[in-house]
């Protein structure tokens, strides 16, 4: 049966990296023509630790963006925690209207995260109770990195390991459980949220469309890899199941994330999708396919914004229902293209503005 357009309220990205300089320039207007607003990360080098750093990379964004024609556009930040974030700093985020909480990296987990915490409850109890006492949010890369947990497993020990003894010791703090990729992940949110409701998670739209056998289709695929690593069908079946049933506590976030085409294909290459130029075709495929999309509106526009306490968009988005390739690449840096996710794929889905 034929699929029909779709109408929904103008959609959030609730997490993405915009890098900096010549490499936001490139970026930020594929996010700025399909979002109204986004949580930008702070992993840059050096990493966004402070107010200060933090307002001076907004009024870059906001520059970047009027450039390439979305003056409209609102970013926000959240700034990168630290072993040595102190109380006062938290205070002084608390008071800024564009930046909504801090980020958790654990110390080496994915890209650009040299400077995350070793020890979080060890050596961030200050900033985490004024979080607390404040209602910033928690944004949490939720994997444990011991070089003896598997790589497949970190994001389920991480919930044993240190989210349950987090919450036990700061019951009130809000946390978004980040880019989520497992049955125990969808399943604990929903249950904390349910009683609390001071937890919600972001999802991408490489995890609600594949599992990780996408990373090995006809060799290496290192445009599919990313961090947190693609996991078993079980676990993809468990987030789309948790958009399905209409939860309020899970959002769209893309974690699209660029590299040029030279950091991917290397001996060593970058994890990150990058998936902001057809993120709303991606997420309409993969609800189509799991027969919900209905629920694209609340997952895509309105969660998010709600539990970061912001008014909901005016205005509307159209999704086609209609074909479209993707590009093999798209220009990035000098001499040095980007290729999106599902490079070369064709989709059934077009984005517009209402």
């Amino acid at each position: 049966m034929p699929l029909d357009d779709l109408r929904i309220r103008t959609p959030d990205d609730w997490h993405l990296h915009l890098r900096d300089g010549d490499a936001l320039r490139a970026v930020v207007g594929a996010t700025a023509r399909q979002f109204r607003r986004a949580l930008v990360m702070p992993n840059l080098r050096p990493p966004v630790t402070t107010v200060a750093a933090g307002e001076a990379y907004l009024k870059r964004i906001r520059e970047a963006a009027t450039m390439a024609g979305h003056p409209e556009f609102e970013p926000y930040l959240t700034l990168y925690l630290t072993d040595n974030t102190t109380a006062e700093e938290v205070r002084r985020a608390a008071q800024h209207p564009h930046i909504l909480g801090f980020k958790l990296y654990p110390a080496g987990a994915t890209t650009n995260s040299d400077s995350g915490v070793t020890d979080l409850l060890g050596k961030c109890g200050a900033a985490l109770a004024e979080m607390e006492r404040t209602g910033l949010v928690l944004n949490l890369h939720g994997e444990v990195t011991h070089a003896e947990v598997d790589v497949f497993d970190r994001e389920a020990r991480f919930i044993d390991d240190q989210l349950l003894p987090l919450r036990a010791r700061y019951p009130a703090l809000r946390i978004v459980f980040e880019h989520i990729t497992t049955r125990e992940a969808a399943q604990y949110v929903q249950a904390e949220a349910g009683e609390h409701r001071r937890i919600a998670a972001s999802i991408t739209p490489q995890h609600l469309l594949y599992n990780r056998n996408r990373i090995f289709q006809g060799g290496i695929r290192p445009h599919d890899y990313c961090l947190p690593v693609l996991k078993r069908e079980p676990h993809r079946e468990a987030l789309v199941a948790a958009v399905k049933g209409g939860s309020p506590w899970f959002f769209l976030g893309t974690d699209s994330a660029p590299h040029a085409q030279s950091t991917k294909e290397a001996s060593c290459g970058c994890a990150g999708c990058y998936s902001s130029p057809v993120a709303m075709e991606l997420y309409a495929m993969a609800l189509a396919q799991a027969d919900c999309l209905p629920q694209l509106e609340a997952f895509a526009s309105e969660n998010g914004a709600r539990f970061y306490g912001l008014p909901l968009n005016e205005g509307q988005v159209v999704l086609r229902a209609e074909a479209q390739t993707i590009p093999k690449s798209l220009p990035y840096l000098p001499n040095d293209p980007i290729v999106p996710l599902a490079a070369g794929e064709t989709l059934g889905w077009r984005f517009e503005r209402g």
